[in-house]
């Protein structure tokens, strides 16, 4: 796989990696993943208790989230490190509205703080990228803004800043 050619793009590989890699861990050992997140495991689970149950489903969907990351990274698919600052505020919120309303143990505001710094994070990265690409004024002609395509520019025609994922695998 390539490396990340932005530093949002970075910020996104290492949230990939470490999605991936815990939902892997809640899916092999999911009393550990539940002890990290400061819950209780219980000696032995009451009849209709669907723990078990959520924690694969939660592990499994951090697995493949892990996976969309990394492939947005080998594509630099900036649209989408835009649209995950967004969402991952949104988790932020929520995940810290579920400690305060005690629904979840005062660690899991961990995950919280996780999902809120590595959103801006991310919004940093695409800041510092933007402004590193910026035009210097020289007029040497057109520079495009990252994740812009320059004019006439028809790679990934409806999605600015998106080219070829041709050279995204080898």
């Amino acid at each position: 796989m390539r490396l990340p050619r932005s530093v949002a793009g970075w910020t996104i590989a290492v949230f990939g990696v470490l999605a991936l890699v815990m939902g892997a861990v809640g899916l092999l050992w999911p009393e550990a993943l539940l002890g990290m997140l400061g819950f209780e495991i219980p000696e032995t689970r009451a009849p209709g208790d669907y723990t078990g149950v959520f924690v694969t489903a939660s592990s499994m969907a951090s697995f493949n989230m892990g996976v969309y990351y990394l492939l947005a990274t080998a594509t630099e698919w900036r649209a989408f490190y835009r649209f995950t600052v967004v969402f991952r505020l949104v988790t932020f919120t929520v995940f810290t509205l579920a400690v305060l309303a005690d629904v979840a143990p005062g660690r899991f505001f961990g995950v919280a703080a996780w999902e809120g710094v590595g959103a801006l994070a991310t919004a940093a990265g695409l800041w510092w990228d933007a402004r590193r690409s910026a035009p210097s004024g020289d007029g040497d002609g057109p520079v495009a803004l990252a994740g812009e395509p320059l004019p006439g520019d028809r790679r990934g025609a409806g999605t600015p800043g998106a080219g070829p994922a041709t050279d995204a695998v080898h």
